[in-house]
């Protein structure tokens, strides 16, 4: 196939991650290495940059500025929750976008998100085919929920993961200093998959993790819930307790929407979530009559970039370096995606699968039923082979008096 060259946008979607800037480390080095790419741009708050010409000169960064990128978290170059419509339903949006990267010459689109930012990937990807725009369109994965469909595991996930199962262990030890009974219900990200949840499991290889783990791939029952918190709080005098923010009872109504009915949607119509772990403390001390803490993990759990996971930034620049590199090949109209591979000593090792944007947008991976301990209340060992080797390694972290040194980028707006 012949070189294509021109401009290439990079933006970031959805909830951050704690490595979601070293899968845009990744476009923009590889980018700006490339031969055939002329100008690099970051768009400001994802598709929203695109649509309102918002584009920031990567170019122009200065080169260790981006380095520091790859301990930085959250969204540099800021994120939007913004949907586009069908283009058979309203163009608008799609002609606007068309505007824009034929005034920047734009023809490398690569976008860095999860469910619904891979879903508007493959929207423009579609509609620039249908009017023979010829443009290269890569999906770049994230999410700490870890749901994308199609590959082994999301770059953001292993990060979160850590900091769950090293925060429940420091609670499991705070729990533990007075001599009197405690019940700690810990509310953790997952809406309609459990595997940040399930991440608090791996407190338990040193036995100093959660009692009892409820995951939304299984109805929840608030009387089984408080008769296995009563077994666990009779037997020890202390009872831990991890629950997806996204559990729900047989009806599928989300428990954390018992006490509170009018919970914003955002412009996917997702609900607000929040407020689970309070709520099931209040039932369990109105129940049982004991001490209770409920903690939410909120948005610690995905800025921690503390506690990233070695591994997990190395393949988040890995996925981004391999959308440019492919797309430069000529590859369009895909996400990288991780594939799991061992080596002939039994050591994990991440390989690269391409997936098609129609089968990736919008389906969601859930953990398998069969990890899940038969009283609904926990994970089996399969978890544990699956999440380890992800959190592997501690990055030699910049620092700058004592503390972390972030990315401090110009965002010089292009012209």
């Amino acid at each position: 196939m012949s070189q294509l060259k021109g401009a290439c946008i990079i933006g970031q979607s959805g909830g951050p991650t704690s490595v979601i800037n070293a899968s845009a480390y990744g476009v923009i080095r590889t980018a700006l290495d490339s031969g055939c790419i002329t100008k690099v741009y970051g768009a400001a708050h994802g598709i929203k940059g695109v649509l309102d010409d918002v584009l920031y000169d990567m170019g122009q960064e200065d080169a260790k500025e981006l380095e520091y990128l790859l301990y930085t978290p959250s969204s540099a170059l800021g994120s939007c929750r913004y949907k586009l419509k069908d283009s058979a339903e309203d163009d608008s949006d799609y002609k606007r976008i068309l505007e824009i990267f034929k005034k920047y010459d734009v023809r490398y689109f690569f976008y860095n998100g999860g469910n619904d930012s891979m879903d508007t990937c493959n929207k423009i990807s579609k509609y620039m085919q249908s009017v023979g725009y010829e443009c290269r369109i890569m999906g770049v994965p994230k999410t700490i929920d870890n749901d994308l469909f199609g590959t082994d595991h999301c770059p953001g996930y292993a990060s979160a993961a850590k900091y769950v199962a090293t925060t429940c262990m420091e609670i499991y030890r705070d729990a533990r200093v007075y001599d009197t009974g405690m019940v700690c219900v810990i509310e953790i990200m997952g809406r309609h998959a459990g595997w940040l949840t399930a991440a608090s499991s791996l407190a338990n290889i040193s036995g100093e993790g959660p009692d009892l783990i409820y995951l939304p791939e299984r109805d929840f029952d608030l009387n089984k819930f408080v008769e296995d918190v009563k077994a666990v709080y009779v037997r020890s005098g202390k009872c831990i307790v991890a629950v997806s923010e996204g559990i729900h009872d047989s009806t599928g109504k989300l428990i954390a929407e018992y006490g509170a009915e009018n919970a914003p949607v955002d412009a996917f119509g997702h609900k607000q979530l929040g407020g689970l772990a309070a709520y099931l403390a209040n039932y369990i001390k109105g129940t049982m009559g004991c001490k209770v803490r409920g903690i939410e993990f909120s948005l610690m759990q995905r800025c921690g970039a503390h506690l990233a996971s070695l591994t997990d930034i190395q393949e988040s620049f890995l996925s981004g370096k391999t959308a440019v590199l492919e797309a430069i090949s000529g590859t369009t109209d895909k996400m990288v995606g991780f594939e799991r591979k061992y080596d002939e000593k039994g050591n994990y090792v991440c390989g690269i699968k391409l997936m098609d944007l129609t089968d990736v947008a919008n389906t969601e991976k859930k953990v398998p039923l069969e990890w899940i301990n038969r009283e609904g209340n926990n994970v089996n060992k399969e978890f544990i082979d699956y999440a380890l080797p992800l959190i592997q390694g501690t990055p030699d972290r910049p620092l700058e008096n004592g503390l972390p040194r972030f990315a401090r980028l110009k965002k010089i707006q292009a012209k």
